[in-house]
C-alpha cells in the first residue's frame, strides 16, 4: 500500500525521515543508496544499499522486538523503507564494546588490539558533525540538561539508557554467536516517543552500527569498516564492499531462526492441580516455549508415570519435566532418579499441611537431582534458562525481562521521589 507522506521532518547521510498524514504518531524512515566514512569526507552512492541496509536494521530491531525491548520500529513498509514512532532524539551516539579495536586503541595508547572488555566497555560521543562527534562523559550529558519531548534526561534517564545499550548489544552478541560472527563494537541512538514519553532505541542498527568479525577473525571483517578501509573506491572495491553487505543482510534473517527448540512437560498428580499447571503453562509461552501438560500419580500408578516419561524421552526433543504434586510429592523423585533430564519439583502448597509436605521435594535420596521451585512463574524461568543455554532466543526474553525489570524499579523510584518532594 501507498503512504501518504507529510513533511518530510530530518535528512542524514544515509536516510529521509517523512511525517504520515494518516498515522499521527508514526514516521517512514527512508534509507538512501549512500555509504559515508569520517564524517562525510568520503561518500559514495552503492546502487541498492538502501534496500540492504533496510532488510537489515528491520530483522534487527524484529529480533530485539520479540525478546522484549521497546524500539521505535513499528514494521517494514518497502524494500527501502520502515514504518516507526516519531520520537525525539537524544543527540548522543552510545557506543557499546567487547573488543578493544577502532578509534579506542588511538585514544588509549598501549592497549593493544583484541583486548577483551569483560564487563563491556561502554562510551558515548555527542552528535556534532562540525567537532567530528566528540567523545562525552556522563558528567557532559546530564550538565548539557537536555529536554526532548517533554522529558528532561536526568540521573534516571542516563541509566536507563546505559543499561538498555549492554542488554541490546548481548541480545545481538548471543545472536551473532550463533552465525559464528563476533560482535565486536555497536553504536545505537535512543529517542524519546513522543506519545508515550518513553525512551526506546530509536534510529537504525544496520551494517553501518557495528563491527562483525566472522570466527572472531578481523581479516575477514563484514561491516562498514572495509569501506573505511579502502586505499581507494574503484568499481571492483565497491562490489566487494556490496557483497560484505548483502551477506550480512542475508545472515541476519537467520539470527530470527531458533537453534534448538525445546519442551517442557508439566506432570500433576491429579487435576485439582491444574490451575496452578495452567500458571506453568503460561510462563513458559511467555519464552516461546512450548508445554504440554499431563496427568499420572507416581504413587498409584508408576508404571504410567514411567511409560509417559519415556514417550517424552524416545522423539529426540531436548525435555525438562516440572512434577506438580501436593501432599507427599513422589512424582519428581521417582522421575528424577528415572531420567537423565532434568526434573524441577513445583508442589502446590497449601497453609494448613505445607510446611510438612515440602519435604518430600526437598530432602531426596542420593542420586536424584532435582530441584525444587515454589512459584510457577519462577519454575517456567528456571526451564527457560535451561534452554536458554543453547537458545539465543528464550536467552534473549530472560535477558530483555531482566532489563525491564531494573527500568521499571528505577522509573518507580523517581516517580516516589518526585510524589514526596
Amino acid at each position: 500500500c501507498v503512504l501518504k507522506l507529510g513533511q518530510k521532518l530530518n535528512e542524514g547521510k544515509t536516510k529521509q525521515i517523512f511525517e504520515l498524514v494518516d498515522e499521527p504518531g508514526h514516521v517512514l524512515v527512508q534509507s538512501k543508496d549512500q555509504i559515508t566514512a569520517g564524517n562525510a569526507v568520503r561518500k559514495d552512492q552503492m546502487e541498492g544499499k538502501a534496500a540492504i541496509a533496510n532488510r537489515t536494521t528491520s530483522c534487527v530491531f524484529k529480533l530485539l522486538q520479540e525478546a522484549g525491548i521497546k524500539t521505535a520500529f513499528v514494521r517494514q513498509q518497502s524494500e527501502t523503507a520502515f514504518v516507526a514512532a516519531h520520537c525525539e532524539m537524544i543527540p548522543i551516539e552510545w557506543v557499546c564494546r567487547r573488543v578493544a579495536t577502532g578509534s579506542f586503541l588511538k585514544r588509549n595508547p598501549g592497549v593493544k588490539e583484541g583486548y577483551r572488555f569483560s564487563p563491556l566497555k561502554m562510551e558515548m560521543f555527542f552528535k556534532d558533525d562540525a567537532n567530528n562527534d566528540p567523545q562525552w562523559s556522563e558528567e557532559q550529558l546530564l550538565e548539557t540538561k537536555f529536554s526532548l519531548a517533554g522529558l528532561n534526561i536526568g540521573r534516571c534517564e542516563v541509566d536507563i539508557m546505559n543499561r538498555s545499550t549492554v542488554a541490546i548489544f548481548e541480545v545481538l552478541e548471543r545472536a551473532w554467536a550463533t552465525q559464528n560472527c563476533t560482535l565486536v563494537d555497536m553504536k545505537i541512538e535512543f529517542g524519546v516517543n513522543v506519545h508515550t514519553k518513553e525512551i526506546v532505541l530509536a534510529d537504525v542498527i544496520d551494517n553501518d552500527s557495528w563491527r562483525l568479525w566472522p570466527a572472531g577473525d578481523r581479516s575477514q571483517q563484514k561491516d562498514k569498516q572495509v569501506y573505511r578501509d579502502l586505499k581507494e573506491v574503484t568499481t571492483e572495491a565497491m562490489q566487494m564492499v556490496k557483497k560484505n553487505f548483502e551477506w550480512v543482510s542475508e545472515r541476519v534473517k537467520l539470527l530470527l531462526e531458533p537453534k534448538a527448540c525445546g519442551r517442557v512437560v508439566v506432570l500433576m498428580g491429579s487435576t485439582s492441580d491444574l490451575a496452578h499447571c495452567e500458571k506453568i503453562r503460561k510462563a513458559c509461552g511467555s519464552y516461546g516455549i512450548h508445554c504440554v501438560l499431563r496427568v499420572t500419580s507416581a504413587h498409584k500408578g508408576p508404571d504410567e508415570t514411567l511409560r509417559i516419561k519415556a514417550e517424552y524421552e524416545g522423539d529426540g526433543v531436548p525435555t525438562v519435566f516440572v512434577a506438580v504434586a501436593g501432599r507427599s510429592n513422589g512424582l519428581g523423585p521417582v522421575m528424577s532418579g528415572n531420567t537423565a533430564y532434568p526434573v524441577i519439583n513445583c508442589p502446590p502448597i497449601t497453609p494448613d499441611w505445607g510446611a510438612q509436605d515440602i519435604w518430600s521435594s526437598l530432602r531426596m535420596p542420593s542420586g536424584l537431582g532435582c530441584s525444587t521451585v515454589l512459584s510457577p512463574d519462577a519454575a517456567a524461568q528456571f526451564a527457560a534458562q535451561i534452554f536458554g543455554l543453547s537458545d539465543h532466543l528464550v536467552w534473549s526474553k530472560l535477558r530483555a525481562s531482566m532489563l525491564n525489570t531494573w527500568v521499571s524499579l528505577k522509573q518507580a523510584d523517581k516517580k516516589l521521589q518526585a510524589c514526596s518532594l
